[in-house]
């Protein structure tokens, strides 16, 4: 059995790596040894999560996926929660979380009866804790959307100012002949972000000047 670590954030500004020593210390008081660590900014309510996806593309069955709450798994919708559920029961992973004890005896195996009764309650508390965790993203989306459109309305909205130095940092390494993939693992930014990004510097008209 090998012990695999997943650390999410969803965007560059936060960090990923907050939960780590709180893993770390839950895995050592177990006498337990983390294999490897997976690290992604990424949002929990996107299946789009390279890091994840390797993760499970690394483990054998048996292994434990181990996160420090279920939201840094999912704040999927139903249908794409349930298409991440099956790849990681087609692998025979086990989800260990921090914040849900009922997870923690995933990690030991009794006689299989016991095991299929765990194994039956850890699936439903983490389909509790992502129904929670999406209600909780979406509620706080209609929230922003509804003070946005509030600000709006009395003239104070401004939107979220662009990082003007960052922006320039990704048009400076593509003149320079970076690939995207190169510039994302150097700056965070994503590909819809430099595509955005490059969109708006050739309509300027500075690329000709």
């Amino acid at each position: 059995m090998h012990v695999r670590a997943y650390l999410r954030a969803s965007t560059k500004e936060q960090d990923a790596n907050r939960a780590r020593d709180q893993i770390q210390q839950f895995a050592t008081e177990r006498g337990l040894v983390i294999a490897a660590w997976y690290l992604e900014n990424e949002s929990g309510a996107s299946l789009n999560r390279p890091e994840l996806f390797r993760l499970l593309g690394d483990c054998s069955h048996g292994d434990v996926l181990l996160v420090e709450q279920v939201d840094r798994l999912s704040r999927l919708n139903a249908g794409d929660w349930g298409r991440l559920k099956r790849s990681i029961t087609d692998k025979g992973v086990r989800v260990v979380a921090l914040d849900l004890p009922t997870s923690w005896m995933m990690m030991e195996r009794g006689d299989e009866l016991t095991s299929r009764m765990m194994d039956a309650l850890n699936n439903m508390m983490l389909d509790v804790l992502a129904a929670i965790a999406r209600k909780d993203y979406a509620d706080r989306r209609r929230r922003q959307a509804e003070g946005i459109a509030k600000a709006k309305a009395q003239g104070r909205y401004r939107g979220r100012p662009a990082d003007k130095e960052r922006h320039m940092l990704i048009v400076d390494m593509i003149k320079r002949g970076m690939s995207w993939s190169q510039v994302t693992k150097a700056t965070g930014a994503s590909r819809s972000t430099i595509s955005r990004v490059l969109h708006d510097y050739d309509a300027s008209g500075m690329s000709s000047t």
